[in-house]
């Protein structure tokens, strides 16, 4: 259960915000990674070096109002940072301990599908019927 809920949560929040519509479905994600930077703010248990990956993460989520690519890279870094609290800092959910480990194995999910493009839920049955890209090589 400790693996299966975290990647349920990922897959709906997958569904959840595939519906918003392009481009805010893009700029509503950049936010989000934003706010999923300062998660930890309030007691994450590692002092002062909470804040430069604050400052990290801002600037990401700022790059990913218009690249889906640095969304992605935030969520991988979200989950680096989940690990890190996981083993040595405090949960991100206070009362609940495996949070933090939780997170780490949703994250992952989210990143997937922004690195992908965060295409829509609505776009699965074409993209799954479309025919295979073959790369060729040039000289």
């Amino acid at each position: 259960m400790n693996i299966v809920v975290p990647l349920l949560i990922g897959v709906l929040y997958v569904c959840l915000n595939s519906l918003i519509r392009e481009p805010h479905r893009r700029r509503f994600n950049a936010i989000m990674i934003a706010g999923a930077g300062a998660a930890y703010l309030s007691g994450g248990g590692l002092g002062a070096w909470e804040f430069p990956f604050v400052a990290v993460l801002a600037y990401v989520a700022f790059r990913g109002l218009e690249s889906w690519r640095w969304i992605g890279v935030g969520w991988l870094l979200h989950t680096g940072w989940d690990i890190v609290h996981h083993l040595k800092g405090n949960p991100i959910i206070p009362f609940a301990h495996d949070s933090s480990f939780g997170c780490a194995i949703c994250d992952p999910v989210i990143a997937l599908w922004c690195l992908t493009g965060g295409w829509s839920v609505r776009d699965l049955p074409r993209l799954l019927s479309a025919p295979p890209v073959v790369a060729t090589r040039t000289r």
